[in-house]
């Protein structure tokens, strides 16, 4: 019957919840246990030795550390700033724009989402090492893999991520509140400005953040595409373990996982505001305009 759901028995409703129950301790239970064996006093990952914030002060202390986390924060921001910019361009010209080539440029921008990392990883490789050739090769230029290098190479994948998000945002998107701005005389950079743009924020909020949480994650592509002195992050805690695994790792791994949550919240909590703000600010604004142009 329409609008009638039906209710789970009580077995049923058992087993269900007994099942949530079983997914969130398998998602949750390795991070609450990287937790607490991050305040262990034991070397032992595995064995508690007692209480102690001496990693955290390890941590902060560690000059290499605090260089690599530096970089990864500066590749992070500019990649992110840049990949937004190009993904959100990519998604409106696939979703509002008919050109010859858009099912070729469609393929082509899904790409670095198929391909595995190391294909990419190793394309990025190929990419620098002959561009540094021939740079050197025919203007003289002494170039070498480092901090741009890393910046491009996250650049590179991150418009892809980006451009999925914002198509996903545009296509929910309701065309005809862009139409009625351009019935209300605003030109195509107004009817942006003020209608597409606050409408599809929330999906470019997304994007960066996935942007950003990919770029700090990543470690097979900045592998490659690193060089002397422009060390990540992730890359330097992946040499780290090959050294042997301490609760450094552990309290490492729990400052990246603590600055991500911080990331989802904010995001979450933009999402949310920024949604109410476009459903009171996008009817008065195109109120005004039209009285203002009644006016005129």
């Amino acid at each position: 019957m329409k609008g009638v759901t039906a209710r789970p028995g009580s077995a049923t409703a058992w087993a269900l919840s007994g099942t949530a129950w079983l997914v969130y301790a398998f998602f949750y239970a390795p991070i609450v246990l990287l937790v607490i064996f991050s305040f262990s006093d034991d070397r032992n990952v595995g064995r508690w030795g007692g209480f102690t914030l001496s990693w955290y002060e390890q941590f902060i202390d560690h000059s290499q550390l605090q260089n690599s986390l530096w970089v990864s924060i500066r590749v992070a921001l500019l990649s992110t700033v840049i990949s937004v910019v190009l993904g959100t361009l990519a998604a409106l010209a696939l979703e509002r724009f008919r050109f010859r080539g858009k099912r070729v440029f469609d393929a082509l921008l899904y790409l670095p989402i198929i391909i595995p990392d190391v294909t990419m990883a190793v394309m990025m490789l190929l990419f620098f090492s002959e561009g540094i050739r021939i740079a050197e090769m025919l203007f003289g230029l002494d170039l070498t893999k480092g901090f741009t290098t890393i910046t491009i190479s996250h650049i590179a994948f991150n418009i892809s991520f980006v451009s999925v998000v914002v198509r996903a945002r545009l296509s929910g998107m309701n065309e005809q509140l862009e139409e009625a701005a351009l019935d209300l005389y605003a030109d195509r950079w107004r009817s942006f400005r003020y209608v597409t743009l606050p409408q599809i924020a929330p999906g470019i909020a997304g994007g960066a953040l996935l942007a950003l949480t990919l770029s700090l994650d990543d470690v097979v592509v900045t592998q490659f595409a690193s060089g002397p002195g422009s060390t990540t992050l992730p890359v330097f805690v992946f040499g780290m373990i090959r050294r042997g695994v301490t609760p450094l790792i552990n309290a490492v791994s729990v400052i990246m996982l603590a600055a991500s949550i911080v990331l989802v919240i904010l995001s979450i909590v933009t999402q949310r505001l920024r949604t109410g703000e476009t459903g009171r600010t996008l009817g008065d604004r195109l109120r005004r305009r039209s009285d203002s142009s009644l006016m005129g």
